[in-house]
């Protein structure tokens, strides 16, 4: 049988494997690494990242999930805008969810209010107990207040969740060993 009749014969064949590749493609990439800072550009001020659009949308804007205004929260935070990350985790409809409550503590923590913070962790890991980075940013917020003993506490838990190489487990230990995050 020549390489033509090969083709032809088999082509129907092939074509549900390559539409399965490409309909699961989008997806895998989409999960990434859930760092908001490795794919979310700056905007101007009073504008969010909107992920479906892939712009930068008045933060006002109707179209903006709560999601997208959670992640860009933490985005502002991790750049050292803490306070307009509060302000926009003020603006969502569901303010109860880990994420939203581990950013808010990140940002209060960051802001000098360590106990305000613990108090936002404990109540992201209430929602989700294995939500590594908000053992890590409650054990950190526990180097802040001279805790180590709570702060290795967190540490065993990450331990548990996600092992010793992940990036949650290597930052809390590098805190523990006098060398916090910048």
């Amino acid at each position: 049988m020549n390489a033509n009749a090969f083709s032809r014969r088999h082509a129907p064949f092939m074509v549900f494997p390559l539409l399965l590749f490409c309909l699961q493609t989008p997806q895998v990439l989409a999960m990434g690494n859930n760092d908001s800072n490795s794919k979310t550009p700056d905007c101007p001020s009073g504008q969010v990242y909107d992920s479906v659009s892939k712009q930068c949308v008045p933060e006002k804007s109707g179209r903006l999930s709560d999601e997208d205004k959670t992640n860009y929260a933490y985005h502002l935070a991790k750049k050292g805008e803490y306070q307009a990350a509060l302000n926009l985790l003020d603006t969502l409809k569901n303010g109860n969810t880990a994420e939203a409550w581990n950013y808010r503590g990140y940002a209060t923590r960051k802001l000098g209010r360590t106990d305000e913070g613990i108090g936002y962790y404990q109540r992201s890991l209430a929602l989700e107990p294995n939500y590594a980075k908000a053992r890590e940013y409650l054990g950190e917020a526990w180097m802040v207040k001279g805790r180590a003993d709570l702060a290795k506490e967190q540490l065993k838990m990450i331990a548990g969740i996600c092992g010793q190489e992940c990036e949650e487990y290597r930052d809390l230990q590098a805190a523990i060993n006098g060398h916090p995050e910048s």
